[in-house]
Parts: C-alpha cells; sequence; structure tokens
C-alpha cells in the first residue's frame, strides 16, 4: 500500500471518529438562538415557576376601567388555574399614577410584578416626567377602548350642542375626567372646539369618580369608556351626548352622534389595553406572562365578560408587537407635548 493511500484511510477514519464525537456531544444539548449557550434537553423542557405571590397594580382606583380590566385578567387566570399562586391586585393611584409605575419600573420581583398599562397611563406618565417606555419590559395588549362625553339627565344640558352653545355664550363648562386618557381626549376636543379658554377640566382618580361627580352636579360634562358608564346609561342616570369615535356605539350608547356629525372633525384617542412589567424582568418571566395573557385573551369568558360587556375590541398582541405599538404611542405623545 503506497504512502498516499495510507494518508487517505488515515483521513477518512479521523473524519468518522469527529464525527462521532460531534454527535455524541450535541446530544441532549441545544444551540440558544443568540445565547452562544447550550441548553440541556432537561433545561429546556424545565416550566417557568413563580415564587410567591403576583402583585398586579393598578394605576387609579377601584371601580375604574383599569380595575375592571386587571380583576377580569386575574379572575380568568385563576379560575382556568393558568396561574398557580395568588395575585394580589393593588390599586395605587397617588401622584397620578406615577408611584405605582415607579414602584413596578424597579421591583425586586421582576417576574411576579406587573401592572395594568394603557394608551392613556402613559400620556400622564410621560406628562407627570421620570419614566419613558425604556423603564418597563411591555408584555401584551389585549384590548382597545374608546370615549364618551355624559351629561346628567337632570341637568340643564341635554346635547352636547347645548353645551357649545353655552360656551360661545360666555358661560364655563367643567369637564371631569382621569388624568390620563380622559384628559387627552378633552385637550383634543378643546382644541376642535377652539374654545379651550371657557372649558375647566376637573380630574379624577377614576372614572367611576367622575360619574358620581356627574350626578352630583359638580361637573357638566364627563368623559368616560363604556365599561364605567353603562349601567348608569341604562339606568337613565347619565346620557351620552357624544361619541369619540370615527362610528357611534352600540346599543345603550347608540344616541350618541360621533363629532363629524356634528360638523366638526372626529376627535377620538383610542386607548389599547396591555399589561407591562419591571424592566428587567427575564426573557422565561415575559414568554411566560405572554402565553398567560394569550390564553386568556382566548377564553370565552373574556370575550363574554369583558369584551362584549364593555363595548371593547379585541386586540391581542404579542411582547415584540406591543413593545412596537407602545413605542410609537409614545413618540406621538411626546410630539404633541412639544
Amino acid at each position: 500500500m503506497t504512502k498516499k493511500v495510507y494518508l487517505c484511510v488515515a483521513a477518512m477514519v479521523l473524519s468518522m471518529g469527529l464525527t462521532a464525537c460531534q454527535s455524541q456531544g450535541t446530544k441532549g444539548t441545544e444551540q440558544t438562538a443568540g445565547s452562544g449557550k447550550q441548553e440541556t434537553q432537561a433545561e429546556k423542557a424545565e416550566e417557568f415557576k413563580l415564587s410567591g405571590n403576583v402583585d398586579f397594580l393598578v394605576s387609579s382606583k377601584a371601580g375604574g376601567g383599569s380595575d375592571i380590566f386587571t380583576r377580569t385578567i386575574t379572575d380568568i387566570a385563576s379560575a382556568n388555574k393558568l396561574v398557580d399562586v395568588p395575585f394580589i391586585v393593588n390599586n395605587l393611584q397617588d401622584g397620578n399614577g406615577q408611584i405605582s409605575r415607579r414602584q413596578v419600573s424597579t421591583a425586586k420581583n421582576v417576574d411576579s410584578t406587573l401592572l395594568c398599562f394603557s394608551a392613556g397611563d402613559l400620556a400622564a406618565m410621560l406628562s407627570n416626567g421620570g419614566l419613558t417606555m425604556e423603564d418597563f419590559t411591555p408584555v401584551a395588549i389585549l384590548a382597545a377602548d374608546k370615549h364618551l362625553a355624559f351629561v346628567n339627565t337632570k341637568n340643564e344640558y341635554k346635547s352636547f350642542e347645548e353645551i357649545v352653545e353655552a360656551a360661545k355664550s360666555g358661560t364655563k363648562i367643567a369637564v371631569g375626567g382621569t388624568a390620563s386618557d380622559e384628559k387627552a381626549v378633552f385637550e383634543l376636543l378643546a382644541e376642535e372646539l377652539g374654545l379651550k379658554d371657557q372649558f375647566s377640566y376637573i380630574v379624577y382618580g377614576s372614572s367611576s369618580e367622575t360619574i358620581t361627580a356627574l350626578l352630583g352636579g359638580h361637573i357638566n360634562i364627563g368623559i368616560a369608556k363604556p365599561a364605567a358608564s353603562k349601567e348608569y346609561v341604562e339606568a337613565g342616570d347619565i346620557a351620552p351626548v357624544v361619541a369619540f369615535s370615527t362610528e357611534r356605539f352600540a346599543a345603550p350608547f347608540e344616541e350618541a352622534p360621533t363629532m363629524e356629525e356634528l360638523g366638526y372633525n372626529n376627535v377620538e384617542y383610542p386607548v389599547w389595553r396591555g399589561v407591562i412589567g419591571p424592566k428587567n424582568m427575564t426573557a422565561k418571566g415575559l414568554e411566560y406572562w405572554s402565553g398567560v395573557l394569550k390564553k386568556v385573551s382566548e377564553t370565552e369568558e373574556w370575550k363574554t365578560n369583558y369584551l362584549d360587556k364593555n363595548l371593547l375590541v379585541s386586540q391581542f398582541e404579542d411582547p415584540e408587537t406591543t413593545k412596537q405599538t407602545m413605542l410609537d404611542t409614545e413618540a406621538t405623545t411626546l410630539e404633541s407635548m412639544k
């Protein structure tokens, strides 16, 4: 056998040996995308586990739209055993909700702390200063919401046109709503009407407080969303006079015209409703909560007891899409504040 043949045989044997070693070395392991680490099949199969209770914060008082959203999620997740530890819902509205946002942003239990977060909350956060979306981990968006303006059925104004005429005649009109999205709607409305000096805005801790003030005669108009106002409309205590949307709402709000119907440009501030976590939430924690919230959004209870009941639109978004939606809203809001 020539020297050349010996070399060929040796090369073949060496190649086969390396292939076998590589096969054995990678068996039971898997390269984690983008991490550069080897992850065993056992590690990959290991389920994410929560330790202790889940703190779910709400930056407004109990009874408002954000509170209803949060408690519906926790009720469904618990009832369907999607989460095997208790939820602790904490309503912390101090500082226009900024305290709760700071608390979540820097929470030590990074995978067991969540915050109900909407487009309106984002506007309030930026207005107060000190926090941006960089301080949080966007988890999911589950629904979208819009607003209406309401009057007390026992007070003097029965329509939006009457209110506008009174303002034009010099009457000061008191408007109430929360410090977040309702205030954003008010500012858009005042700008469209060109009567900002004739309107004053009073901040309340939740939509339910706004409606209480309207019923008590403390304000002329209350801005709120369907979730918090439906029962009062059905009882005949308050009436919707204008819909801040591109089309009318369904019953029991169908009598309220859009701004366009009244001869103005439409005014709307669609409020996505979602969930965010601490800035340092882990990748596994993010994946876990996105999965839980997706399952919540797919239940019949969510559709019937939340979306349909509160006249909302289903809008589930995964973490990546949620992050982009929130960043886009942040950019738009910051631009409007210049």
